[in-house]
């Protein structure tokens, strides 16, 4: 893989001409291209079979708006040239994730998906949820579209198969059986009420069911009510009735079970006023394990193949793809996709777009999910858009904000301070701007409001000032809504008035008479407090963007106070993580007698070297 990047002189051209001076610098070799503006941000980031001549077609007229657009903006380019088209479809995703770049189809929400994991590290295998890196010994079963549809499989599969979900620790503590096993969720194999051999039959049935083979399964069970039926053991009848009706009920709540699909994603993409949703379900084990909705950024020129092709290529870029790809549209380079996750995955992966059949039948109801689905975020975001609109007048703004940023703080009698700043816009929550602050002044006296405010804020600003000092990366807010009243408003103008930063526009939200919901007063600095009617949407909408600040700064501060409370002196030793912490604590039963113990002792733990064991002493024993 080689990097070209054509020279330049002062008087640099932009749009076409630009384009036309690198024609000479390339040639006919796959590799990803890139085009940058005046500040070298990234505009757009493209894959060619052959650059010289996807480059050409460029540097000539005839384009839709939105290229256009791109070719003006441009100043300059830049070229990776690969091996291989498929390295270069590889590489053209990575960017795009890495850069986002302005013209280019984006998917925004990324997040892992959950599985779950029958672990195999014990003589009695626990099931459970589980999301993230592979790493523990187990099956994997997955993924899920959500922890909704893992919780909900979970559920049914205890009471079918009876398995555990207690973690090592409390079940090697446990001295009688846990309400679960009262509840018929458990087999009670932590007080040796199963055998290890009668469990390890229940594992494999689970396992059975979730690979498919769930035919099996019910008529061994049903086989087994059938023999002690007769043998009038009707209690143990009954109980295998249950377990019969509960695997049912995990068939049943998947709505979409198809015979002729054993794994496969049915992605189904619906576009509509430069706007789209896709929608994947995720079919394993001829199972329907949920479904899933996406919101890729695209633009009213945009094709449904080049958005289809931009998700699939994001979408798998950190995930494993199933053995078919079941799409409502086609991509223009479907040989080209298919050869890069199936190199990815190891192993044959299939590209389909059916007609007829229930392939087709699966992508309609993908289709049709889609559709209401984009249909349902076009309604909220007119409704948000509206609500804006009544923000800018009630507070008499320029126009309507882009980004409101709510600041709350939470603490208990100054323990464990933390602010929590939340993020909103024409589209709803941006929780991935959502930030928390851990409060670090020294100076402040315990539960003083108005200093965390202040340090908050100047963390805060300092941060925008260095990160975007030309405000023209879309960080800076448009209004700031603050907890308090007016002495939280003068705290924060003051640190603004520091940093220089007078020309945004700034409310302190006071919970007003008898502090009841509908009565809260608004505070801006140099007025009168005012009040909206109670009735009034814009008074509501405040209501949920203080309520959010406050629900986000509450957890952060239980989350904080959780692990202050967990944490020993045993944190601060150098070398001693969570492995040796736990050995420790397991051996001398505290922290405090880890403090008290003689060097021979430390040395006689499992884990714990010479060395390291002199250095727990000697932490201890200011040696």
């Amino acid at each position: 893989m080689t990097d070209a990047h054509a020279p330049t002189d002062e008087a640099t051209p932009t749009g076409y001409a630009c384009i036309q001076g690198y024609l000479k610098t390339l040639d006919n070799s796959p590799g990803v291209y890139r085009m940058l503006d005046t500040e070298s941000r990234v505009l757009y980031v493209g894959k060619a079979r052959n650059l010289k001549a996807r480059v050409s077609n460029y540097s000539r007229p005839g384009h839709s708006g939105r290229i256009e657009r791109m070719i003006r903006d441009t100043t300059s380019m830049m070229f990776l040239t690969t091996r291989t088209e498929t390295e270069a479809l590889l590489l053209e995703q990575n960017l795009i994730k890495q850069l986002k770049p302005k013209y280019n189809v984006l998917l925004r929400d990324d997040k892992s998906f959950p599985n779950i994991l029958v672990a195999k590290d014990h003589a009695f295998p626990q099931i459970k949820k589980h999301r993230g890196a592979k790493k523990q010994k187990g099956a994997y079963f997955g993924p899920f579209a959500n922890a909704g549809a893992v919780n909900r499989t979970l559920n049914q599969l205890q009471k079918a198969f009876l398995l555990r979900n207690c973690s090592d620790s409390m079940f090697e503590s446990r001295t009688r059986p846990c309400l679960l096993y009262q509840i018929k969720r458990c087999s009670g194999p932590c007080v040796g009420l199963i055998s290890e051999e009668g469990y390890r039959e229940s594992v494999k049935d689970a396992e059975r069911f979730l690979s498919g083979r769930s035919t099996k399964v019910q008529e061994d069970l049903a086989q087994q009510m059938m023999v002690a039926s007769e043998a009038m053991e009707f209690e143990r009848a009954a109980g295998l009735r249950d377990r019969i009706r509960a695997l049912t009920q995990v068939q049943s709540s998947q709505g979409i079970n198809p015979r002729g699909v054993t794994e496969a994603d049915v992605i189904g993409l619906y576009m509509e006023s430069g706007q789209a949703c896709v929608q994947v379900f995720f079919i394993r084990a001829n199972q329907n394990w949920g479904n899933r909705d996406f919101y890729p950024r695209v633009g009213p020129d945009v094709s449904p193949a080049e958005a289809m092709e931009a998700f699939l290529g994001q979408f798998y870029d950190n995930k494993e793809p199933p053995r078919q790809l079941i799409l409502s549209d086609a991509i223009e380079n479907a040989d080209l996709m298919q050869e890069a996750l199936s190199d990815k995955a190891g192993r044959k992966v299939e590209i389909l777009v059916p007609q007829r059949g229930e392939k087709q039948e699966l992508v309609a109801g993908a289709l049709r999910n889609a559709r209401e689905s984009l249909a349902r975020r076009m309604s909220e975001s007119a409704t948000q858009a509206k609500l804006l609109r009544g923000v800018a007048e009630a507070f008499d703004l320029d126009g309507p904000p882009n980004r409101i940023e709510v600041y709350d703080n939470s603490h208990i009698q100054g323990t464990n301070a933390v602010g929590g700043m939340i993020v909103a816009g024409p589209e709803g929550w941006m929780k991935n701007a959502y930030r928390k602050f851990n409060i670090k002044g020294d100076d402040l006296t315990p539960g003083d409001d108005f200093g965390m405010m202040k340090e908050v804020l100047h963390r805060r600003f300092t941060r925008l000032l260095k990160e975007d000092p030309d405000r023209d990366k879309g960080l800076w807010p448009d209004l700031l809504l603050i907890d308090g009243g007016a002495g939280q408003v003068s705290a924060v103008h003051e640190i603004m008035a520091q940093h220089g930063v007078e020309d945004i526009p700034m409310v302190g939200v006071a919970k007003g008479v008898d502090r009841d919901h509908g009565k809260e007063e608004f505070h801006r600095t140099g007025q009168h407090p005012f009040a909206l009617k109670r009735n009034d949407p814009v008074l509501y909408f405040i209501q949920r963007l203080r309520d959010e600040a406050h629900r986000f700064a509450i957890g952060t501060h239980r989350a904080k106070r959780a692990k202050a409370i967990g944490a020993t002196p045993l944190d601060e030793v150098p070398g001693v993580g969570a492995t040796r912490k736990r050995a420790l604590l397991t051996h001398f039963g505290s922290a405090k007698a880890v403090s008290r113990a003689n060097l021979a002792d430390l040395k006689a733990v499992d884990g714990i070297s010479d060395t390291l064991a002199e250095t727990i002493y000697d932490f201890f024993h200011d040696r």
